[in-house]
């Protein structure tokens, strides 16, 4: 009961509260200094889970390695093809907030600690692109982990509530079969009750002429 409540609650939460996924140009702290980058919410989801999902994510680019410490996720070299054949170093970071979502913030060094701008139209759009489509899977993915545990509990709350309908027919049957049964039973009663008084008269008589019997026979000598 407590599971479904606190399923029942989290859906309504997320029903009051909109949670519109949007890229927006930022600012943040990296392990390389200060960099303009780019910045997402995330929400509904573990800081470890995403901090994890997104260096997987690196790690299907060719790189020379990624690497995460604290709340950096840190890509050294990696090459995005769409891009040619100059890597880039990718730093990623991870802040919390008071509503449990999750910023995370991108900064792309083209290199030479030149980093990607909003000048940079098509580069900036495919990052965009990237983070926009990774915050909506992360923000969806434990909201359909919720949705098939709370299908679940519905599917058998159903079940549960089909038995208990088709046992009340099942009594409501039983209870119109006995009812059925005492009508015929008081009928049969009745009818009873008309033969044991026909057998109670016929009885007298029979032993009104059993006792004539004997005497009869008695007076014999």
């Amino acid at each position: 009961m407590k599971t479904i409540y606190v399923l029942v609650l989290s859906a309504f939460v997320f029903i009051s509260q909109a949670q519109e996924i949007k890229v927006k140009e930022s600012s943040g702290s990296f392990s390389a200094g200060k960099a303009p980058c780019l910045e997402v919410k995330i929400y509904n989801n573990t800081m470890e889970e995403i901090k994890s999902e997104w260096k997987d994510k690196l790690n299907d680019f060719k790189n020379e390695k990624v690497k995460s410490s604290g709340n950096e996720v840190f890509g050294d070299n990696v090459l995005i093809k769409d891009w040619g054949n100059n890597p880039v170093d990718i730093y990623t970071t991870f802040d919390e907030q008071s509503d449990k979502s999750i910023v995370m913030k991108v900064a792309v060094d083209l290199g030479n600690g030149n980093y990607l701008k909003d000048n940079d139209k098509d580069k900036s759009r495919y990052i965009e692109k990237m983070m926009k489509e990774f915050a909506i899977e992360m923000s969806i993915k434990p909201l359909e982990k919720q949705i098939k545990e709370q299908s679940k509990l519905v599917a058998d709350i159903e079940d549960k509530q089909k038995s208990l309908e088709k046992k009340n027919e099942k009594l409501k049957k039983d209870i119109e079969d006995y009812k059925e049964k005492i009508k015929k039973a008081e009928e049969e009663i009745k009818n009873n009750e008309s033969e044991i008084e026909k057998k109670k008269q016929e009885l007298a008589n029979q032993n009104k002429a059993l006792e004539e019997l004997k005497k009869k026979k008695e007076s014999i000598k």
